[in-house]
Order: C-alpha cells, then sequence, then structure tokens
C-alpha cells in the first residue's frame, strides 16, 4: 500500500513528535531505580571522596546512588565498565586527569575517551602537593633540588600509577630540575600515600584532597603546590613554580556517561550537579580537601576534557612514558 505523501509526511512528523515526547518523560521521570557511580580509582582515595560527596546529593533525585570502585589499567578498567553499560544515566563515570592522560598513554586502547563518553559535568579542580616523608632533610624546593643533585638515583618518588596526574607532574619536575628520581608506581594513590609515611619513599606529588589531613598534623611535610597560585587550603606553602620558573601541574574530576545516553537526561544530570556544586556546605567540603568546585556545562566540560587531552599528551610525549 502507497501512502500520498501529504499522510506520509503527516505520519513521520507525529512519531518523531511521539519519539520527542517519550524521551522528554522519561527524562522527568529519571531516576527510577539506583544510579552507579563507577569511580576508576581504589577506595580512600580523592576520587572517591569527591564521588561519594555528589553520590549523596544525587540522592535527592529520590533514588540511592551506589559509588562502585573499580580500579585497574590507569582508571581504563572503570570506565570500559561504563561503556559496557546501557546508555540510559543509571551508570556514571567519575573521570578524571587520567582519562585525557590515557589517549596518548595507550596506543591501543578499546576506546577513544573523547568519542565514546558523553560530558555530563565538571566536578572539582585540585592542585597537587609536593610533599616529602619528615626524614628528608628539606624544607624548601630549592633545598630539596640540592639534596637530590646531591644524591642522584637515591631519592624514590612515588605516584597512583604510570601515567596517573601524580606521576606526570613527578616528571614534569624531574625533566625541568635535572634531577635523579625513581619512579614507584602504586596502584591507586592510598597506598602511595602510606608509604610515604613509612619512608619507603621520599616524594610524592599528591593530590591536595587526599593528603592534605597529613600535612595539617605534620605527618607529611609539603613543600609546594603545583599550580600558578597558592592554594587557599595551604596559604604558607609556596608554589613550585616560585622555585622552578614555569612549572604548572593540576588534577580534577567530572562525571561521564555513555555517548548514546539521552540528551534530556544529560542536562537534568548537570542541572542537579551544578545545583549540588552551588551548595554552601558541597562547597565548604570540597575547600577543606584543598580543591576548588568546578561547575561547567556539558560542552565546556568537554572542551576542558579536549585541551587536558593535547596538554598532557605533550608530557607524555616529551618524557617518552609507556604503560605496564
Amino acid at each position: 500500500m502507497k501512502l500520498p505523501r501529504r499522510r506520509f509526511l503527516h505520519l513521520a512528523v507525529g512519531a518523531a513528535a511521539l519519539s520527542t515526547n517519550s524521551r522528554i518523560a522519561s527524562a522527568q521521570s529519571y531516576p527510577t531505580r539506583p544510579v552507579r557511580i563507577i569511580v576508576p580509582l581504589p577506595a580512600g582515595g580523592a576520587a572517591d571522596i569527591v564521588a561519594r560527596i555528589i553520590g549523596r546529593w544525587l540522592e535527592r533525585l529520590g533514588q540511592p546512588v551506589i559509588v562502585e570502585n573499580k580500579p585497574g589499567a590507569g582508571t581504563n578498567v572503570g570506565a570500559q565498565a561504563v561503556l559496557n553499560a546501557p546508555p540510559d544515566g543509571y551508570t556514571l563515570l567519575l573521570a578524571g586527569t587520567a582519562s585525557a592522560i590515557n589517549a596518548t598513554l595507550y596506543e591501543q586502547l578499546p576506546f577513544n575517551f573523547l568519542r565514546d563518553i558523553a560530558p555530563v559535568a565538571g566536578l572539582v579542580r585540585f592542585p597537587l602537593v609536593m610533599e616529602i616523608n619528615r626524614s628528608v632533610p628539606a624544607a624548601t624546593v630549592a633545598e630539596f633540588i640540592a639534596y637530590a643533585k646531591a644524591n642522584p638515583g637515591k631519592i624514590n618518588f612515588a605516584s597512583a600509577g604510570i601515567g596517573t596526574a601524580p606521576h606526570l607532574a613527578g616528571e614534569l619536575f624531574r625533566v625541568m630540575t635535572g634531577v635523579n628520581m625513581v619512579h614507584v608506581p602504586y596502584r591507586g594513590e592510598p597506598p602511595a600515600i602510606s608509604d610515604l609515611l613509612a619512608g619507603r619513599v621520599q616524594v610524592m606529588f599528591g593530590n591536595v584532597t587526599a593528603s592534605i589531613e597529613y600535612i595539617r598534623s605534620g605527618s607529611l611535610r609539603a613543600l609546594a603546590v603545583t599550580t600558578v597560585a597558592r592554594s587557599s587550603a595551604l596559604p604558607d606553602v609556596p608554589t613550585v613554580g616560585e622555585t622552578v620558573s614555569g612549572y604548572e601541574a593540576s588534577g580534577w574530576f567530572g562525571v561521564g556517561v555513555p555517548k548514546a545516553t539521552p540528551s534530556e537526561v544529560v542536562e537534568k544530570l548537570n542541572t542537579e550537579i551544578n545545583a549540588g556544586l552551588a551548595d554552601p556546605a558541597i562547597t565548604s567540603r570540597i575547600a577543606d580537601l584543598g580543591s576548588t568546585v568546578l561547575p561547567l556545562s556539558p560542552g565546556d566540560f568537554g572542551k576542558l576534557v579536549a585541551e587536558e587531552t593535547e596538554k598532557w599528551g605533550k608530557v607524555v610525549q616529551a618524557a617518552n612514558i609507556k604503560p605496564e
């Protein structure tokens, strides 16, 4: 049966409107079951803390939000788990600086982060902090450089794993100062901090969020923060750039979902997350952790990820960093 053109167009427009209305209705009712936030790093670190803060806020939508840690392969295991999930808004990825780094670090990833993950919202941005075990005889960055040069190959610097922001921050410092340090990668930041506290490694460029309580208690000594400006959480701690001209590094976390997730769901999540980041209690909590909130539209968060991918890709190539 051949439909008249006018009748066909009428049915087509009606079907499109029905589909649009169905998506809008679905977004309005979302969520109708528990939501998972996949954290691609171990429990207890900065990513885990931030995910739990925003997860509790998102429960205002009326459903439980479950934070699930899936560490491995430099955060790629967690990212792949999200990509394997249905694109329906019920599986979120706690994305971070490592997500941008891995695009260059791994030559044969089964996914393209920029292509396959839809940006939802920024969460926080934070400096790293150059911190040392208290047995190291240095109170400033200059003194540390002098000590390291007097003891080449005897300084071990820890990181949360090959290709992580703490690793690249340390490599950038090594290249710019000419010190000979040995990189010791861990599976996440908590075990790295544990060995730093025990003196099995001497220095780390750690996330302020995960380290700040150890610094405040005096268990670790902060030499400098890695951003251009000093951190309000550690106002008396200088920047690395005050000694090493041009040095800068920082980290960030945000939320992503599989690419085909309905835009209406992405917008709803973005609106709710940004409302949380504007809440004084959350802003204060984030500030206490040494970070600043990063409220962004999906488009602006996507732009940040693209810029960070380009920036850290250059560092990976310059330092010839290879994954394990």
